[in-house]
């Protein structure tokens, strides 16, 4: 069994994994920036080392500085979260070779699915559906042209080698197709080195449908349902929720066992994400998400498992520790990701000083966070404050609830996006169940029910009187000073 892992993260998810190890009596270590030093997840672990200054090239990205962390402290396995270099082949292979278990998929695991065209190519061998569109990277501007006739416009230029909706462009007519196949080109080249494109059909106003799998190292693959992530903004997704109401139990078995056929066939082990678009009633394979997703707390609420620790358990050479027939379903959970910036102003970062917080409580609530009251969001990374999670015996429920744990939610000193989910839990369609990827561009009221919203609630500072405020800001401290004493030797250090 692993007995000792490197997180080379940060924020939330780095504390998400933090929490299992500790459960697994495993010891965990921390690397962070300079611009982290008093973030919680630096503090929450057993150890915890300086990589250096922001960016994130320059540490957490910085692969040569972690495995030394790694080899410094004697970690026999990292784990990397999501983002950074979590879907990395280099990083993995650098695992590899160091005798250092990644927790994740191998290296040659990552790089077919990490290449768009070649993963449409293998799922395509495996029996699952794909978006009509190129079996390999468009060469020219004739053979796009050709492409685009055969399918017929609208068309998606997308990146090989992206993910996180960078780079793509939709392309109306031929007229727009010279330039945005140029443009895709070079942005791809710019952010992900490599200049390849492909073409697929453009769904106007798809679901974004994903299945959770684990496989492990013995032959098995599993799914644990569905996650609808259909509320999305520039291709990044604001609210999850399992199960959808548009996958009935029937689709959800085809689906999901087409999904474990797919994984078994590329060999995968550990955990991840098959993505789909649903679109007049027919699955189309989008990408593979080969890591943990920011959205993997809705599938827990609903099916019990852990799957942090399933991670764990694979990457340690265990098998899984569930049967696909063991896996239940159970009520309805939605995720909705709190970020620091302001909605009303076209969500643009708002990172800075937190000077009052308070996080719902009660039944059914789940707030993965790593900060507090006083804490300063650096301005050099994603600017997610927390992912708030809630479940409920049926979807109804689970809205009513959220709706209850947004308005407990404080968060004082800085603009965020709550006023922005409560839009949503109140929007008649959210609650038929009436989504896709195109909701918020479609829904014109949702700016002005935030304002009415903003309107009618008490400003913060008044909803937290200034007496308590300024004792939960001294009692916040004192307890990450307490925190930190009572750790000793296990400080953060250089």
């Amino acid at each position: 069994m692993i007995k000792k892992i490197l997180v080379a993260n940060r924020g939330e998810i780095a504390i998400r994994v933090m929490r299992a190890c500790r459960e697994m009596d495993i010891a965990s270590v921390a690397v962070y920036s300079e611009a982290d030093h008093a973030a919680l997840f630096a503090q929450y672990a057993d150890e915890a080392y300086c990589i250096g200054p922001p960016p994130a090239p320059a540490s957490y990205l910085n692969i040569q500085k972690v495995m030394d962390a790694a080899k410094k402290c004697g970690a026999d396995a990292i784990h990397p979260g999501y983002g950074f270099l979590a879907e990395n082949p280099k990083f993995a292979r650098a695992c590899e070779e160091e005798g250092i278990k990644f927790i994740g998929p191998s290296s040659r695991v990552l790089e077919l699915m990490g290449d768009k065209v070649t993963a449409r190519r293998e799922m395509v061998k495996a029996g699952v559906p794909v978006v009509p569109g190129t079996d390999e990277c468009v060469a020219g501007f004739d053979q796009a042209r050709d492409i685009a006739d055969e399918i017929g416009y609208p068309v998606i230029i997308k990146p090989s080698g992206g993910g996180g909706g960078i780079g793509m462009t939709i392309v109306a007519n031929e007229g727009e197709l010279a330039k945005a196949l140029e443009s895709t080109q070079a942005i791809a080249a710019t952010t992900f080195g490599l200049c390849d494109v492909y073409i697929e059909k453009y769904l106007s106003n798809p679901r974004h449908i994903e299945f959770q799998l684990l496989g492990d190292s013995k032959g098995n693959a599993i799914h644990l349902g569905e996650r609808e992530c259909s509320i999305q903004r520039r291709h990044q997704k604001l609210i999850e929720e399992s199960p959808s109401v548009a996958v009935t139990q029937a689709m959800r078995a085809r689906m999901g066992k087409l999904a474990a056929k797919a994984a078994k066939w590329v060999g995968y082990e550990g955990a991840g994400t098959m993505e789909f678009l649903f679109s007049d009633g027919r699955f189309y394979f989008l990408e593979v998400n080969a890591r943990v997703q920011v959205e993997h707390p809705v599938t827990e609420m609903v099916t019990g498992v852990d799957i942090v620790k399933e991670q764990i358990r694979i990457a340690s050479g265990l098998p899984l520790s569930i049967k696909q027939e063991e896996v239940r379903m159970n009520g309805s959970a939605i995720e909705c990701r709190i970020n620091a910036e302001d909605p009303l102003n076209d969500f643009i970062p708002t990172p800075g000083r937190i000077k009052g917080y308070h996080a719902p409580g009660g039944a059914g609530i789940r707030v993965d966070s790593g900060v507090y009251t006083s804490y300063t969001i650096p301005p050099f990374y994603d600017p997610m404050i927390s992912k708030l999670i809630v479940w409920g015996r049926d979807r109804s429920e689970a809205i009513a609830r959220m709706r209850r744990a947004l308005y407990e939610y404080m968060i004082v000193g800085i603009k965020n996006n709550i006023p922005f989910h409560q839009a949503v839990m109140e929007n008649p369609r959210f609650i038929k169940g009436e989504l896709g990827t195109h909701f918020i561009d479609t829904e014109t009221t949702l700016i002005e029910d935030m304002k009415k919203n903003m309107a009618r609630e008490k400003p913060l500072e008044d909803k937290l009187p200034r007496p308590f405020e300024e004792k939960k800001r001294i009692a916040a401290m004192a307890a990450v000073a307490a925190f930190t004493q009572m750790r000793g030797p296990v400080q953060p250090k250089q």
